[in-house]
């Protein structure tokens, strides 16, 4: 069965590989981390390893017995692109996807650079698979441009945790922005102002706004209204899969 998650902007996860290192400024408090820690302590043979980079043979082709189609996280506990990561497991994970044209895959990732080489070789980007990458302040905006080079049909941007305002975000190519603060033991805080400034760039550039939470120690405490109201905008592409879940909200 496909793994239900609490991430507010897809229906499900699966992570054919786990483990990942830091890389930037946005990893300090990384939640996979704390959460593979305790999946290590409670058994779970997949988290052997901790928070080693461990590729999984067993778990890819789990999504092909997924009948009813869905937004899918791929590795929400880890990176696809992480260097230890080789690009020949990389394409069974996309044989995958590619067998799976009901469901829609999201891949997000900080390693821009390795994405952006995978993205040039021969095989053509598949059509239900979504490419994101996570920016979390200005001192790594040249992701995008990396992204912006490779032929998804969905180009989105996850800037989680947002550390910085981001003034000049370079939207053009973009087809979704997720914005959320940090959350858990040490949450370093998100200023309001940095999310409204996003909220314009997106609007002014007709691309859809996703809020996910404020973050903080307790997030179900803080939430994600953003005056007063959820932003919940998705991009138009596989309609049919955005409709099996909740992500369409009202105030769309």
């Amino acid at each position: 069965m496909a793994v239900r998650t609490p991430i507010e902007w897809t229906h499900a996860t699966w992570n054919p590989v786990t483990g990942c290192s830091k890389v930037s400024a946005g990893c300090l408090h990384c939640y996979a981390e704390r959460m593979a820690k305790r999946l290590l302590a409670m058994g779970n043979p997949n988290y052997r390893n901790g928070f080693q980079v461990t590729l999984h043979e067993h778990m890819l082709e789990v999504p092909l017995s997924w009948k009813k189609p869905r937004l899918v996280f791929v590795n929400s506990m880890s990176d696809l692109f992480h260097t230890k990561v080789p690009f020949s497991f990389t394409d069974r994970v996309f044989a995958t996807m590619r067998s799976c044209p009901q469901h829609t895959f999201q891949v997000l990732t900080k390693r821009s650079g390795k994405m952006l080489s995978y993205s040039r070789r021969p095989s053509r980007w598949p059509q239900n698979v979504w490419m994101g990458v996570t920016v979390e302040s200005g001192r790594y905006v040249h992701r995008i441009s990396d992204l912006q080079q490779v032929a998804t049909p969905v180009r989105f941007l996850s800037l989680e945790p947002l550390i910085a305002q981001l003034p000049r975000l370079p939207l053009e190519g973009i087809h979704w922005v997720i914005v959320g603060g940090e959350s858990g033991q040490g949450a370093r805080p998100m200023n309001k102002e940095w999310v409204h400034e996003v909220r314009r760039q997106c609007q002014d550039a007709g691309v859809p706004f996703f809020f996910k939470q404020w973050g903080g120690v307790r997030k179900d405490l803080t939430g994600r209204e953003l005056d007063g109201r959820m932003y919940s905008e998705v991009p138009d592409a596989h309609p049919e899969a955005l409709l099996a879940g909740s992500l369409l909200a009202a105030d769309r």
